[in-house]
């Protein structure tokens, strides 16, 4: 099977020197198979993406010296796909509609039972507040958070679940009661988008073909949410490329909301593509 990859950026502020790691070392790994690098718009955060921004994610790639496949994917345009996944979600059983806030969650979470964690790799591991104890039967509702139901979706799939991980050239192996105790049941729609990365990422990387998933040490442990989900919709398993995070000199990891050296600030103090190669070491 071609190798065959992608970088998949969000249109919600200027790519900085992160981004230009990631992008140019899933190209680089890319071009070096004799494959396949793609580019892919996650936009269902129609909120905060702006055309703007999605225009610089071309220029500045381009200006890497990066090429790509067309058309790009753009995930505003997939929500009939995300929809028909999450119809076969619920008509299974496996989905259930969550009203909870974020401060409900917190105050749940706030008095863990002895030895739970309190922290998953979505964020605060919900409580359980809202999960029936018989599936929903009506119709799916459009304009409520749909959740997973961790433990339901584990009992039909096997006790231990893996994934390769190319960057230690290692099986990574996880039960089922990992998931329903670190992770619990995640938010697979959102009530303002639809649905949710999780879904979209899993499903997007199977209708592209991605046979190798290039992306930062932060994702590492969503990657077993998305094992799950590769597996209740029997989709291929990409092997994973988990790569170190660049950092500030604090060592904080960049983010878009302070600008964090984006790379059309370096372009416009005269850097070259090399520049940035050399500044995060490729």
């Amino acid at each position: 099977m071609t190798f065959t990859t992608r970088f998949a950026p969000s249109p919600t502020g200027p790519l900085h020197l992160g981004h230009a790691y990631s992008a140019m070392l899933a190209h680089d790994l890319a071009r070096a198979a004799g494959g396949r690098f793609l580019l892919r718009i996650e936009d269902i955060d129609q909120t905060r993406a702006r055309p703007a921004w999605e225009a610089q994610i071309y220029d500045d790639l381009a200006w890497l010296g990066l090429t790509w496949e067309q058309p790009v994917m753009r995930q505003s345009d997939r929500q009939t796909t995300y929809d028909l996944a999450l119809d076969e979600l619920w008509a299974r059983g496996l989905l259930y509609p969550c009203t909870c806030t974020r401060a409900d969650i917190a105050a749940a979470a706030s008095a863990p039972q002895e030895g739970a964690p309190l922290l998953g790799p979505d964020g605060l591991i919900y409580p359980g507040t809202c999960r029936p104890t018989v599936a929903p039967t009506d119709a799916r509702p459009r304009n409520l958070a749909l959740r997973l139901d961790m433990a339901k979706a584990c009992a039909i799939l096997p006790e231990t679940l893996r994934f390769h991980e190319d960057s230690c050239g290692e099986e990574v192996s996880f039960t089922a009661t990992d998931l329903t105790r670190d992770v619990g049941d995640i938010v697979l729609a959102r009530r303002d988008m639809g649905t949710s990365y999780h879904l979209s990422v899993v499903l997007d990387d199977a209708a592209q073909g991605i046979t190798d998933v290039v992306r930062g040490k932060d994702l590492f442990d969503a990657t077993r949410i998305h094992v799950v989900l590769q597996m209740l919709f029997d989709a291929p398993r990409p092997r994973y490329h988990h790569h170190r995070l660049i950092r500030d000199a604090a060592g904080k990891r960049l983010a878009k909301r302070n600008d964090a050296r984006a790379i059309s600030l370096y372009r416009s103090e005269g850097a070259t593509p090399q520049d940035i190669r050399a500044k995060v070491g490729l």
